[in-house]
């Protein structure tokens, strides 16, 4: 066995290895990994198992840099001592209970004793032969049906994300952080440390979601207004490796840029060079060039960044669909709109048919996952500070300081709006460790973008490179200065053919717009048949509830429900169209659902709940079916704009 002494009880070798067969069993279906892991480890001694005074194995492992040992569990008896542990932990509305240790299971069977619903547990605990001590001698196969229990045994952000992943959001509805004293005097700092990566998991999902939910409208108006440039320009299919083994060099628009923007100069032709938008003015002014532009802000005021430009046949815009379309519509040079979904839905898989790049929260995601796309190794990321470096927010010079002049005179500086930039921060400013491991101020939201790229960061093939020389340490990245990455890696000139597509791709070709327009006419008249079927469903809804005291009347006329729900699912496209901009219907149903589970109602209470959530839920199906056609309109007057100036 695997550093476990086990001491003389009740228990026979063979109940040993029938517990470890089945509890195996079951984490291999759940966690591959980690039962490969226990299974494999190597033993040391540091874990003895041994029977309690009323029989069930309690357990005591090693204090660190001691030679004392801790018991986990009573000597008496741990059941008991694990019920009474549950019973002190208030649950109240937590769909998620993150337990510091795992001991040998005892309190966590307790505590998922008291769980209802989707209900389950995160575990930390980094003691592979506790695990492996706790599998041999506790059915702990309970805990891992339907995954309600996942164990977390290191601090690398990229594989916490993974495992949490399919629970985010329920995490977010109710996550509870339960501390098991045994197992903190152990390993105190690992679950200290473990709290807050996860505790920082949470935040960057809330924040995704809250920008999902929030500009679920503006998005969707968005991508049908981009639609006329999206069916008319070519897609990124052609950038698929182009440079694959080159440098590309994302440039961000951080504080730390401006003491590298000279340098930036000479690696115009040696490195495959990718700006963000916010950025991209200030290059041209300095004489950069960048060969690509990303653009993905859904305000209008990012066209700020394109405007009064000359014509720029060498620099191609690689751009989202939910971007404003202002964008699209004032930048002169090659234009490549990015796969989406939702346009998709609009146009159909054939008309839409191109390729995409992963969703970022920031135009610096896009560009890095654009030179990923183009297999460009290394990735060097420059302005890319995600933190306060200097107290500023911007480079100095950035088109956002040229929106912020006509403020200025002598009580407002350009020092003090970059200052109130950040003080309008205030609540969710937070300190971090920067390259040379000095604090520095970053807020939540900067700190979700860091999680999400170090996240990226640990799934590249190739690698990546923070030539930033200022802000956050980021996890998953080698630190240089550009003058060596340029001297290490851009030293030959990038094959002027890899540049030919930009002469011999099409442009602006129209000869898809009337296609476009023919869909777009459909999903108008498919979005008329679901209000329709919709406003039906919600009479019925609103009959039952006045039937709640006459079950038999109730279960004939629920039938109907049942009739025009798989009307529902007949128009699923259509629904996908509509819940795309009724995002906080979808979360609203889910939340109900999984608290009327969690709360456990019966009977007609139950009944009256599930009502209630379903007419909320249809009502706002409706309304969201009359915003899409709000929104489908004004795409389709687009359209028939962009035929007109073409036939001219």
């Amino acid at each position: 066995m695997c550093g476990v002494s086990v001491a003389p009880f009740h228990s026979s070798a063979s109940g040993t290895d029938e517990f470890y067969s089945r509890n195996m069993a079951a984490l291999f279906r759940c966690d591959m990994r980690l039962a490969q892991l226990i299974d494999e480890c190597e033993p040391d001694g540091s874990v003895v198992v041994e029977p309690s005074r009323r029989g069930p194995a309690t357990v005591s492992v090693a204090l660190p840099g001691t030679d004392r040992r801790v018991y986990l569990h009573s000597r008496v008896d741990p059941e008991s001592e694990a019920r009474q542990f549950a019973d002190h932990v208030k649950i109240d509305k937590a769909l998620c209970l993150v337990v510091a240790g795992f001991g040998l299971g005892h309190h966590l069977k307790a505590l998922a004793a008291k769980q209802t619903g989707d209900a389950f547990l995160v575990v930390t605990e980094p003691n592979l032969q506790l695990l492996r001590a706790a599998f041999e001698t506790v059915d702990l196969t309970d805990l891992f049906v339907g995954r309600r229990c996942l164990i977390l045994t290191h601090t690398d952000k990229g594989r916490i994300q993974s495992i949490l992943e399919p629970n985010n959001t329920l995490m977010m509805l109710g996550t509870q952080f339960v501390s098991h004293a045994a197992s903190e005097r152990v390993g105190g700092e690992f679950h200290k440390r473990m709290r807050q990566v996860i505790a920082d998991h949470i935040t960057f999902c809330r924040m995704s979601l809250v920008t999902l939910v929030a500009n679920s409208r503006i998005t969707c108006r968005n991508i049908v207004n981009n639609l006329p440039t999206f069916l008319s320009t070519p897609p990124i299919n052609v950038l698929r490796d182009r440079f694959k083994g080159m440098p590309g060099v994302v440039i961000a628009a951080g504080p730390s840029l401006h003491r590298q923007l000279d340098q930036l100069v000479s690696l115009k032709g040696r490195a495959v060079l990718i700006a963000v938008q916010t950025v991209f003015k200030t290059l041209l002014e300095r004489g950069v060039s960048p060969d690509f532009v990303t653009s993905l802000d859904y305000h209008e005021m990012s066209r700020r960044f394109f405007e009064d430009l000359p014509a720029l046949p060498q620099t191609h815009l690689v751009v989202e669909p939910k971007a404003t379309w202002h964008v699209l519509d004032t930048y002169g040079g090659p234009i490549s709109v990015l796969g989406n979904t939702f346009a998709g839905l609009c146009l159909g898989e054939k008309l839409a048919a191109r390729d995409g790049l992963k969703a970022g929260a920031t135009v610096a995601h896009l560009s890095f996952y654009l030179a990923v796309y183009m297999g460009c190794d290394p990735i060097v990321l420059v302005g890319q500070d995600l933190a306060y470096t200097n107290h500023v927010y911007y480079t100095p010079g950035v088109a956002m300081h040229g929106l912020w002049r006509p403020q200025l005179n002598r009580f407002c500086t350009m020092e003090m709006m970059e200052w109130e930039r950040i003080a309008r921060s205030r609540p969710i400013l937070m300190k971090v460790k920067d390259l040379h491991g000095r604090d520095v101020y970053t807020d939540e939201q900067l700190f979700t973008y860091l999680q999400q790229f170090e996240g990226d960061f640990a799934t590249v093939p190739g690698r990546v490179i923070d030539a930033t020389e200022g802000g956050v340490r980021k996890a998953g990245t080698r630190v240089m200065p550009l003058r060596e990455v340029m001297e290490e890696y851009c030293t030959a000139e990038i094959p002027p053919e890899r540049f030919a597509y930009l002469r011999e791709l099409r442009w602006h070709d129209p000869s898809r717009l009337e296609a476009g327009r023919k869909e777009l006419a459909s999903r108008m008249e498919e979005v008329d048949r679901m209000a329709d079927t919709c406003r039906r469903m919600m009479a019925v809804l609103e009959e039952l509830e006045g039937l709640l005291d006459r079950p038999a009347e109730f279960n004939r006329r629920i039938a109907r429900v049942d009739a025009l729900r798989l009307e529902v699912q007949a128009q699923e496209r259509t629904y996908q169209l509509i819940s795309s901009v009724a995002q906080q219907a979808e979360l609203q149903r889910f939340s109900t659902d999984r608290r009327l589970k969690h709360a456990g109602a019966e009977g007609v209470e139950l009944a009256r709940g599930q009502l209630e959530r379903d007419k909320q839920f249809v009502g706002a199906i409706i309304e969201g079916a009359d915003v899409l056609k709000e929104i489908l309109r004004g795409g389709l007057e687009r359209l028939d704009e962009a035929a007109r100036r073409a036939a001219t």
